[in-house]
Parts: C-alpha cells; sequence; structure tokens
C-alpha cells in the first residue's frame, strides 16, 4: 500500500479493519493482510490467480441513499457480466457495526490495473486486490 494518499488515516484504518464477506457456496470473509485459505481454495477451483473486491457504494466515501448504491452496484454488476467475468456477491462490513455494510462484489481473475481502472471508474478510494498468494491487499486509488 502506498503512503502517497489524500486519504484521511481515519479511513484507511477503517478499511483496513473491514471484513469483506464473501457470499460463495462456502462463505468466507477476507481481511487486509491475512492470508486466506478459503480464497486459495476457490482459486484452484476456478482456475484463476487473482481476485478484487469491490463496490460501487458511496463514492469518494460520500453517503448516498439506499436506493442510489444499489442501482451503482447494480452497473458494476452489469459491466462485470458485460466482460464476461465471473463474480460472486459480498458485503463490506465494519466489525464494530459503525457503518451499514456496502454490498459488494468478488471478482474472480481481474488484474491489478484492471481492477484500479474500475475502482476509479466507480469512484472509489480503494479497492481489496489479491494475488496469488491469496492475501488481500488494500489498495488506494487517491
Amino acid at each position: 500500500m502506498s503512503n502517497n494518499t489524500l486519504l484521511d488515516s481515519d479511513i484507511i484504518e477503517a478499511y483496513q479493519a473491514t471484513d469483506f464477506q464473501v457470499n460463495a457456496d462456502q462463505p468466507f470473509t477476507l481481511n487486509i493482510d491475512i492470508p486466506s485459505q478459503p480464497l486459495a481454495v476457490l482459486y484452484k477451483a476456478s482456475r484463476v490467480n487473482s481476485v478484487t473486491f469491490i463496490t460501487a457504494y458511496n463514492p469518494f466515501s460520500q453517503p448516498l441513499s439506499e436506493d442510489e448504491n444499489r442501482l451503482r452496484n447494480a452497473k458494476l454488476v452489469d459491466e462485470i457480466k458485460q466482460r464476461s467475468l465471473k463474480f460472486i456477491a459480498g458485503i463490506g462490513q465494519d466489525p464494530e457495526r459503525k457503518w451499514p455494510g456496502e454490498d459488494s462484489i468478488l471478482v474472480l481473475g481481474l488484474g491489478l490495473e484492471a481492477a484500479k481502472a474500475l475502482g476509479k471508474h466507480y469512484e472509489q478510494n480503494a479497492i481489496v486486490w489479491c494475488d496469488a498468494d491469496a492475501v488481500p491487499q488494500l489498495i488506494l486509488l487517491i
């Protein structure tokens, strides 16, 4: 993770503490910098070596209504489908429940540069990207 960012350290800490819940057949949670055995299993089963956990909710951390957020996320899902990429629904959730969870998706097989571009397109401060080592990384976009 780069230290050259416009983001407040409180926001970064909140992202680092978030539970990124993946609603797979056998649900699991990703946490920043912690290797994920369930993700490694998913890699093998899906024949991929990277994933991106992303949402379109609350662009640049500006709260929107639930309806607006759902519409934005539906557009994200449509775009992933148009690219013929596989994905699994999920939710980004503060473990202390101080803020509402954000509907998200885990996109399979998306490279880092494509993942960054997608996150920027949907006006996100950050995404979670995992390389072949199945360790979730917080990727800051601003």
